[in-house]
């Protein structure tokens, strides 16, 4: 039986191995989600938030802070900062220039289509609901997206590109370095995988998006810290729907409410056509300038351009859990 307790327990490490983590960090999620879910409908939550689409988004935060919470304390025995949550003035500064980011690079999509003739501004400040104050009605998308650009980057960077990263430390692969750049590449593309059932998607929005969480990995494997992806994902998708008025990775409610209401056209292969610019090759050049820039950035505040190999890295077990180890094993 000890080959079987292999499989499972990393000796060396104390904690269940990379893989299995994953499997019980993603059993959290859910669960939680689930409980919150049914909770919500007795309390009439529903019946406030919709539609029910809307409603996950807003709950999938708590879920997910809490499940990694829980995974940093019981599975990983390690403080919630070291996942990239170091709520320092580097982090705010991350954060700050992730939300400029995002906002500048939706901003360069739009004024390309609009100077190349593609679309047409039709009007402004336009809201779901007639005669509801513009302020107001901007409120629940910004919510919302500030939601699903925080957990989203729990899930994909926080904890699934942060662990797979640890599990693939081979030397055979590379050590730390390689670990991590495998962990981005698979991170990145279960991110793709995970929109290729949005509205409208295709196998191109599906690379494209996959290609979006390289970028959004680099901002986390050059900084250590979760805060420029963040940020970023909060301004690019909120910049995309409810201020220039495009559809948000297929979604094309997400800019009910919107700064500018558009007619688009053009070739569908610069502008994404229906599930909006991460599906075109404009999209494609935001994600190419946005991932310099970041690069630019890491290396203007770190000094050099390098990984954050610590990621990668296990924690070191505690004293009294290594004699304990060697004593049990000394006995078996």
């Amino acid at each position: 039986m000890h080959w079987l307790g292999m499989i499972f327990w990393n000796r060396a490490e104390r904690r269940l191995r990379a893989g299995w983590r994953l499997v019980v960090f993603g059993l959290g999620v859910f669960l939680l989600l689930l409980a919150l879910s049914i909770g919500s409908v007795f309390v009439g939550l529903p019946l406030l938030v919709t539609p029910a689409e809307v409603l996950i988004a807003y709950l999938s935060l708590p879920a997910s802070l809490l499940s990694l919470w829980l995974a940093a304390r019981l599975l990983d025995r390690r403080p919630l900062a070291a996942f990239g949550l170091q709520l320092d003035s580097a982090w705010w500064r991350d954060l700050a220039f992730g939300l400029a980011l995002g906002a500048l690079l939706m901003a360069a999509v739009f004024g390309l289509q609009w100077a190349a003739g593609w679309l047409s501004i039709s009007g402004m400040w336009q809201t779901a609901q007639p005669n509801q104050p513009f302020a107001l009605a901007l409120l629940p998308p910004l919510v919302l997206f500030l939601c699903v650009g925080i957990y989203e980057e729990l899930l994909f960077r926080g904890y699934l590109l942060f662990t797979l990263a640890q599990g693939l430390n081979w030397p055979r692969l590379g050590g730390a370095r390689g670990g991590l750049l495998l962990a981005l590449a698979i991170s990145a593309a279960l991110f793709g995988l995970a929109h290729a059932s949005n509205p409208n998607a295709t196998l191109v929005s599906s690379l494209n998006i996959g290609l979006a969480g390289l970028m959004l990995g680099l901002g986390y494997v050059l900084t250590g810290r979760l805060a420029l992806p963040i940020g970023l994902h909060i301004t690019w998708n909120f910049f995309q729907g409810p201020v220039f008025g495009f559809p948000v990775s297929g979604l094309a409610e997400a800019a009910q409410t919107r700064v500018f209401a558009i007619e688009q056209g053009g070739p569908e292969l610069w502008t994404g056509g229906a599930f909006g610019p991460e599906a075109g090759l404009l999209g494609l050049l935001a994600m190419l300038l946005g991932s310099a820039a970041i690069a630019g950035w890491a290396r203007w505040q770190r000094g050099r351009l390098v990984l954050v190999e610590e990621l990668a890295r296990a924690p070191a077990p505690k004293r009294r859990d290594a004699e304990t180890e060697r004593r049990r094993d000394t006995i078996l």
